[in-house]
């Protein structure tokens, strides 16, 4: 068999897909290895596993090119000089970093990797997480060159962001410098370079500034909706024409596989625990109980009542459910006695239902997602909680 210039170990995932395909399109020959046999046989089979914009035309395009190889088993990883380790790095039940997905990973590449290869980690990872692979990769008498090259895309936006935005490549020695910054060069035109701590540490502090001025947002609306006040209307003053607050978000759900879990890893690494980020997370994580709360002094309980919501996915236009503050509110609410059913024109899961049947049977509506497949819904005279202030409608809670 020939070599292949890069294999993307996670590559069947919403990271690691996007990036192989963009590798393929520079020109390399990339091997995806994923543990998942079914999602590699969609890929195969040029479906993508999940919502990207324009991967789907990119996949039907690459893959008579011959220039993307599948495979789940680790064997694939002997047939080149560069590994890029794309695996998600959770938080553990004390809400501090779980190493165990790091020591798996280097048990499963560790007997396929070649003498000298390039090993790259992309994950969000906690700080002192490369030096830790890289001591664990010694210890298994492997010499290889090691670098932290985070992810910085935003998920539904991916290959157009892989190839504006610039990269940082972090690492401690000059050789893998040197070849992580060519492998990143075929895609983006800029690259930073950094300390492998240096790069953990600004995708962290990336996340976490976001995760706070979401929780910023969130704290203003409550703060609004508790006086009375249509926060809609505040917000509009606050930003319009006035670039001193064009960055000030709106309200909504902050949720999703990164910004909570790379907050919590913050918060772990530093000494004082990080209270700005322990509270943000209150806030955020809050908000679904804010709702019910407040649904339950309007209505002066919820018995009986049907609550639909609209939207499962943990942001707008996505189809990707995880760690969604909307299966949050579903529970919250039944605990307090509604009936909810929920629906999402993306998010594959059997519990759903349709949209009609949710319109149908619901006596009020909360907006989960704000789907553009939602804007300009006919809502039917029903009280609609909408904190996103996306359907131009929605009662004070």
């Amino acid at each position: 068999m020939n070599d292949l210039d890069v294999v993307v170990l996670g590559g069947g995932g919403h990271v690691g897909l996007p990036l192989s395909l963009a590798f393929a399109d520079a020109g390399l020959r990339v091997g995806i290895y994923d543990t998942s046999q079914a999602t590699l046989d969609q890929i195969a089979a040029g479906e993508m596993p999940f919502r990207e914009n324009g991967a789907d035309e990119l996949l039907a395009r690459i893959l008579p090119t011959g220039r993307l190889e599948l495979s789940a088993s680790g064997e694939i990883l002997e047939r080149t000089d560069q590994v890029v380790v794309v695996i998600g790095t959770p938080v553990d039940e004390f809400l501090g970093p779980s190493m165990t997905v790091f020591e798996r990973a280097v048990g499963q590449i560790a007997p396929h990797l070649r003498r000298g290869a390039l090993v790259v980690l992309r994950s969000t990872v906690y700080p002192g997480t490369t030096a830790y692979v890289a001591q664990h990769l010694a210890v298994r008498g492997l010499d290889v060159d090691l670098a932290f090259c985070p992810e910085r895309i935003a998920e539904g936006h991916a290959l157009e962001e892989l190839r504006s935005l610039p990269q940082i490549v972090g690492a401690d020695t000059e050789a893998a410098t040197v070849r992580a910054t060519a492998l990143f060069g075929t895609l983006a035109a800029e690259t930073i370079h950094t300390s492998t701590k240096e790069a953990e540490l600004a995708k962290l502090f990336t996340n976490t500034w976001r995760y706070m001025k979401f929780a910023v947002a969130n704290q203003f609306f409550m703060i609004a909706d508790q006086a009375g006040i249509d926060y809609t209307n505040v917000l509009h003053a606050i930003r319009h024409n006035y670039p001193r607050a064009a960055d000030l978000p709106g309200p909504g759900f902050a949720a999703g596989p990164c910004l909570f879990k790379d907050t919590m890893q913050l918060a772990a690494f530093t000494s004082d625990h990080f209270p700005l980020g322990q509270s943000a997370m209150q806030v955020n994580e809050g908000l679904p109980a804010y709702i019910v709360a407040a649904l339950q002094r309007r209505y002066s309980g919820l018995d009986g009542m049907t609550i639909g919501i609209l939207g499962m996915a943990f942001k707008a236009d996505s189809d990707d459910p995880r760690a969604s503050l909307s299966y949050k509110l579903r529970k919250l609410l039944q605990w307090a006695g509604a009936r909810v059913v929920c629906t999402d024109p993306y998010v594959r899961d059997e519990r759903l239902t349709t949209l009609e049947c949710v319109l149908e049977e619901s006596n009020v509506l909360v907006l989960g997602a704000p789907h553009r497949d939602y804007r300009g819904l006919a809502i039917g005279g029903r009280d609609v909680v909408d904190i996103w202030g996306a359907l131009g409608e929605g009662i004070r809670l």
